[in-house]
């Protein structure tokens, strides 16, 4: 481990990690954070990651250790590509799996080229409103919790870019997608809206992130067993 204890002093790490779904980010951090203390002696040490994913999303996490938590932005910014699977039909507040169903719609009158057409509206520059389910903050306090005590949000549309989204199948109402998008945007949020404008509700049901920018993907990251 003595170079290991070098490498962060010197210039820090940049680790490539695979979230497990019911892992929270902070959770992968807190971990990575406790073995770098427990193998290198260190008392402190800086550990951050690069863009929240959710605790139900499984995929790419970058962790940032030591100097290279100053450099979190530089992977932020970095075009992230998911896939997921959307279930059209049903609704639920929070926009996934988290919460119940709500609300239920027909969907006989649905077939993948209305999809495919529907899904035009989602390419380039956008304004996306997140879900109230998110870790963004209102007056000190993280969206989620006021959203779970039964408050009512209300948050203000982010700009966004999606340079693509592509049907991978459909089947028994579940719509399987990949899409290619510039930070801060929510998968989550997609579902609904796609479940609006085809008027028949829909709620994520699985994602993960696949890659951020041209360099990290899954297939060179690792386990948090690993």
């Amino acid at each position: 481990m003595d170079n290991i204890r070098e490498k962060i002093s010197e210039e820090g790490l940049v680790i490539p990690i695979y979230k497990p779904i019911n892992w929270t980010s902070f959770d992968v951090v807190k971990y990575v954070r406790g073995v770098f203390k427990r193998h290198t002696q260190f008392k402190k040490i800086k550990v951050g990651h690069a863009g929240t994913l959710d605790p139900l999303a499984t995929g790419l996490l970058i962790i940032c250790v030591g100097k290279k938590t100053k450099e979190i932005y530089k992977y932020q910014d970095q075009k992230k590509t998911y896939v997921a699977t959307f279930k059209l039909g049903a609704t639920t507040p929070s926009y996934d799996l988290e919460t119940k169903i709500n609300e239920t719609f027909p969907t006989s009158h649905i077939n993948i080229d209305l999809i495919k057409e529907t899904i035009k509206n989602f390419i380039g520059d956008l304004e996306q409103i997140p879900p109230s389910f998110s870790a963004l903050k209102i007056g000190g306090k993280r969206s989620y919790d006021l959203a779970r005590s039964g408050k009512k949000i209300s948050l203000e549309p982010r700009k966004i870019h999606i340079s693509k989204f592509e049907i991978l199948d459909f089947k028994n109402d579940e719509v399987d997608c990949k899409i290619e998008c510039s930070k801060g945007t929510y998968i989550r949020s997609f579902a609904n809206d796609l479940g609006n404008l085809l008027k028949v509700g829909a709620h994520l049901t699985s994602f993960d992130r696949l890659a951020c920018g041209k360099w990290f993907r899954t297939d060179n990251s690792i386990s948090v067993e690993k």
